[in-house]
């Protein structure tokens, strides 16, 4: 089926690789050469109404399997997905266009935690019981599974948020019909073979792959779908509400996120320094948690300006193989063109291109997706490259006097995902944390991510929360029983 040039993904339905019944196939293309190198399904709502009729066959067992066997069938895909380790990091890189040695130092092994993390979390994933004193009566409460439920994710970081949605949802007992991106399909097709060896049961995961418009508004509109956790842009995501809620469908949204990295004067310097860099180009900026918006106190500001530019411009763009790869490709021609608009944008913007912004060239790869890491200095949080997510290798820098000046600015977008915060000032930390508008804050760090904890955003960065029990809850809906006696 397979050539090294020409592969053929498939749908992974009932534990079995499947073509789509109406042969619809879609290119697939590498960002690093720009050349097509697979094809997949495109498929539609007969494909999903299969799909569905099997997920739905196989909840009546998989709904009442034991918790241990759950969970040991959890754990055993996380041992899979390390079994296979560098062919994954290699299909990561090639699919998405970052550099080899970030997927295989965080991309594959998170998609391996997960798993492992929800195949312990569900054996100490426990309900409430209540006794009503004086009245003679016991409540308990009943966590049971949803049913059929819909997964869709992102590009950006294909297996491991892909599996961030599918390990709590089979963990609970649920049956999972998701949708990876069409742009990143390649690592979500290995994994319908890693779960048959695993001993998932047939029905219980099907990977179904093709375009929102048609595979993802199937799993949208099919009624025996009844939950929704979706990862990706406000956009779509603003569709999928007003879809979904005259259909009383469960929803978790993770959606975008413009997110602000404060830096005051008495930061650790050299570790916010080190630290910025890699929360502003990480994966090329394609993560929804990069501080894109730079403001730093004027006494620093200065002498930030002149040695951030200066470790930027010493980043390296290359072929993601490359083992001198900061940066790779971005992920998709239309992505590029669409960060290439923002930055030409900055003069207009009343912003100054400090560094970057230029596309590159990489000899053998002409085609390629790249582009150099950009910093542009603005005059106002208002202006676009401020307020509209780009989600590229674009950072903007500005400076603040106050600390209610920068929290203004801070919080005057339509997002809230996560913030940043530089300072040893423990007060200043306490107020800041708490006024904040965003789901998660980071001080003295960024990216450090226990998965026990709640995943999410508020305003348009999303509805819900994953990770954790959080994700748990979400994926059961709780019964409560209440028992009078004598």
């Amino acid at each position: 089926m397979n050539t090294h040039d020409n592969i053929i993904i498939q749908n992974y339905s009932n534990g079995k690789y499947t073509n789509p019944k109406s042969n619809n196939w879609i290119d697939n293309y590498e960002p690093a050469s720009g050349k097509i190198y697979s094809k997949i399904p495109n498929s539609n709502a007969q494909d999903i109404e299969e799909a569905v009729a099997f997920a739905k066959a196989a909840f009546t067992t998989w709904s009442t399997t034991t918790i241990d066997e759950r969970s040991h069938i959890l754990l055993k895909i996380a041992e899979g997905i390390e079994n296979r380790l560098q062919e994954l990091v290699e299909a990561e890189s090639r699919d998405n266009g970052k550099p080899v040695k970030l997927a295989k130092a965080v991309d594959i092994p998170r998609a391996a935690s997960n798993f492992r993390f929800f195949g312990h979390a569900i054996t100490q994933f426990a309900s409430e019981s209540h006794e009503s004193v004086g009245l003679q009566a016991m409540n308990f409460t009943l966590r049971k599974p949803i049913g059929v439920v819909g997964c869709i994710s992102p590009w950006n970081l294909p297996l491991y948020l892909f599996t961030w949605k599918i390990a709590p949802a089979i963990a609970a007992g649920n049956c999972v019909i998701a949708k990876p991106s069409e742009v990143t399909p390649m690592t979500a097709f290995l994994l319908g073979e890693i779960c048959t060896e695993a001993g998932l049961p047939p029905g219980v995961l099907n990977i179904m792959h093709g375009l929102g418009t048609s595979t993802g508004q199937a799993i949208l509109d099919h009624p025996d779908i009844k939950a929704i956790s979706f990862t990706g842009g406000t956009k779509t995501g603003e569709h999928i509400a007003r879809t979904c809620a005259p259909k009383f469908k469960k929803l978790s949204l993770e959606l975008g996120g413009k997110n602000p990295n404060i830096i005051f004067a008495d930061c650790d310097y050299d570790r916010m320094l080190k630290t910025t860099l890699h929360s502003s180009f990480a994966n090329q900026g394609q993560i929804c948690l990069c501080g894109s918006r730079i403001f730093v106190e004027r006494p620093l500001y200065d002498r930030f300006k002149k040695d951030f530019v200066a470790r930027v411009k010493e980043l390296v763009v290359a072929h993601p193989a490359s083992a001198k790869a900061n940066l790779g490709a971005l992920v998709s021609k239309s992505h590029l063109e669409k960060v290439q608009s923002y930055i030409a944008l900055a003069p207009d913007e009343g912003g100054t291109i400090l560094c970057g912004g230029n596309q590159v060239i990489i000899p053998e790869y002409e085609e390629g997706y790249y582009l150099e890491p950009t910093v542009i200095e603005v005059q106002s949080n208002r202006c676009k490259l401020n307020q509209e997510e780009i989600f590229g290798p674009v950072v903007t820098i500005m400076p603040f006097d106050t600390e209610e000046e920068v929290l203004e600015y801070a919080n005057d977008v339509t997002y809230g995902l996560s913030s940043t915060l530089w300072t040893k000032d423990i007060d200043r930390t306490m107020r800041m944390s708490n006024a904040l508008q965003a789901g998660i804050v980071w001080v003295n760090t960024w990216m450090m991510r226990d998965l026990r904890t709640p995943f999410g955003g508020v305003k348009a960065s999303g509805v819900g929360r994953e990770g954790g029990f959080e994700a748990l809850r979400f994926f059961t809906e709780p019964k409560n029983v209440c028992i009078k006696y004598n």
